[in-house]
């Protein structure tokens, strides 16, 4: 079972939403400590500084930074598996849908400081959220599995095995968070736009190589819709 992350209705006559407010924003600055110093070299203390909180204030939060780093990688899971369900009920093609999802990957993990801390150490949090928040990645990887199996039943997509494929285009989603830099030469969303079109392409069947992404502008306005309105639903509902 995860570790409880009911928030409570108020804290010292605080309103529940800017209690909820105020544990986004500590998961944005542990997210940055984490990044940057690596999630065993972080102390709460250092995230309390971070965060402009005294180190006794945060543990109003938070009991403890496995919490912390438990409650980014659920955050995480939790938007997409709402960008893959959003893929799954849209009509349009499999390639449509394949597009959305890795779109939605690439900026949760790469937008949101708390995403790209989703994949740093899974190992490092006790067994029982751990199995949990694996058991979330398994649902997950099976849905991109399902999209893809889609895609090859209707010949959009060559025939193969749909499960390697799946494995290998998430570690490669999910291996950004250790090249990708703020400041670098791309955006996220243009290298989300750009290694979704590498990733797709390799897929398509030959009839079809030479097809344009029609609905990529589509795509990208709906990803961010969701992953916007998501966070909105974690800060309600967390």
């Amino acid at each position: 079972m995860p570790p409880e992350r009911q928030p409570r209705t108020s804290r010292n006559g605080r309103p529940q939403r800017r209690y909820l407010a105020r544990r986004l924003e500590i998961l944005r600055a542990a997210g940055r400590q984490f990044r940057s110093r690596g999630f065993m070299e972080t102390g709460m203390r250092d995230i309390a500084e971070a965060a402009e909180l005294s180190p006794a204030n945060l543990y109003n939060y938070f009991e403890g930074k496995h919490e912390i780093l438990f409650f980014c990688q659920d955050s995480s899971l939790d938007r997409m598996l709402a960008a893959l369900e959003k893929a799954r009920r849209a009509r349009a093609d499999a390639s449509a849908k394949l597009r959305l999802v890795i779109v939605s990957h690439l900026r949760c993990l790469l937008d949101e400081v708390e995403g790209s801390a989703a994949h740093l150490l899974t190992s490092a949090l006790p067994a029982g959220p751990q199995r949990y928040l694996v058991a979330k990645r398994d649902r997950y990887e099976l849905g991109v599995r399902n999209l893809i199996l889609s895609g090859m039943r209707g010949g959009e997509f060559i025939q193969g095995d749909a499960a390697l494929i799946a494995r290998a285009m998430l570690g490669a989603l999910n291996w950004s968070v250790q090249w990708f830099r703020p400041d670098g030469p791309m955006t996220a969303e243009e290298i989300a736009e750009s290694l979704a079109d590498y990733l797709i392409r390799g897929l398509l069947t030959k009839a079809n190589s030479l097809r344009q992404f029609g609905r990529r502008e589509k795509t990208g306005r709906v990803a961010r819709k969701d992953i916007s309105e998501n966070m909105g639903n974690r800060a309600a509902v967390a």
